[in-house]
This record gives structure tokens, sequence and C-alpha cells, in this order.
């Protein structure tokens, strides 16, 4: 199982168990920028494809843990590359009451530096909706920058490019 640790944070892949902190945040209008909100169906039906995106491609987007409490999922973020994206992403939905903590920004870089490294990639994206403020503010934060002519997996996305050199050497 792969897993990954930081001073504060553990990314494990979702679990069952995960699903309630899913299911709220998608069913909230916190999940606006993220297609949603979703019904409790449909909530159940994208926590499955979370799941199953792990043994389709090896890979995933992470449950977030925080250090001090192992077992409350506050979020998930990770690499993600569904079969209709264009590229491959590193993504980051937080659970409502962990933002403004650098939760996303630790997990990303955690995150970015094991794309580029452990699963060898040689591009990543961040797809962000343009009213989302936050997201685009770490997003270049994390050194991506707006890539205008680079094709969204939906339509009134921005896509952030991450520069593969500063990962590569974190790796």
């Amino acid at each position: 199982m792969t897993l990954l640790t930081t001073d504060r944070l553990i990314l494990r892949p979702p679990a069952a168990r995960d699903f309630p902190g899913y299911r709220d945040f998608y069913m909230s209008d916190r999940s606006r920028h993220a297609h949603g909100p979703l019904s409790e169906d449909q909530a159940w039906y994208a926590f499955c494809v979370e799941m199953a995106h792990w043994p389709m491609r090896g890979f995933g987007m992470f449950t977030l843990l925080t250090q001090a409490e192992p077992e409350t999922p506050i979020g998930l973020v990770g690499p993600w590359f569904p079969a209709d994206w264009p590229e491959p992403e590193i993504g980051w939905l937080l659970w409502p009451g962990a933002e403004g903590r650098g939760y996303a920004d630790e997990a990303a870089r955690a995150c970015l530096t094991h794309a580029f490294g452990h699963l060898g990639w040689d591009t990543a994206v961040s797809y962000i909706a343009p009213e989302n403020a936050p997201s685009a503010k770490l997003a270049e934060k994390l050194g991506a920058h707006p890539d205008p002519d680079a094709k969204a997996p939906k339509p009134g996305l921005d896509v952030w490019r991450h520069d593969p050199a500063l990962w590569h050497e974190a790796a």
C-alpha cells in the first residue's frame, strides 16, 4: 500500500470508512468548485470511482489525515488521471474545518514529489474553477502557472501547469 507522510500529515489510499466525510463534502455547497453539489447516490458513485482509480491506474487521490488524528479524514489530495482527463492532475479537496492550516499545500507538495519521482510523471496540471481563488493561490504557491493553451476535461476550468523541474529535484 502506498503511504506518504509529512511532519503533520498521513496520506493513504481511500477506504470505505472514509465515505461519510466524502459524502458530506460532496453534498455541501463547498463542493461547487469540484463538480458538486451531488446527491447522496451521486456521491456514492463518485467515491467508488476514487477507490477504483487505485487498482485501475496504480495510484490515485490519497485520503488526507493529520498525524494528531490519524482516524479522521480531512480531505483528498493527490494524483488523478481518469480515462477522460487530457493530462494527469494533482488535485486537492479539503473537508470543512480543514482549510486555512496549510494542509493542502503540505499534502500537494508530497504528492507532486511522489508523482514526478516515484510515478515517473513528466507533466502534471491542476484543473481549477476560475472563481476558486484559494485553489489558484495554492497552485501558484506550488510554482504552477496558468496554461491557456492546455485542454481542460470540462469547459470552464483553468489549467495550472506544474513545473517538473521543481519536483524532480525534490524527489
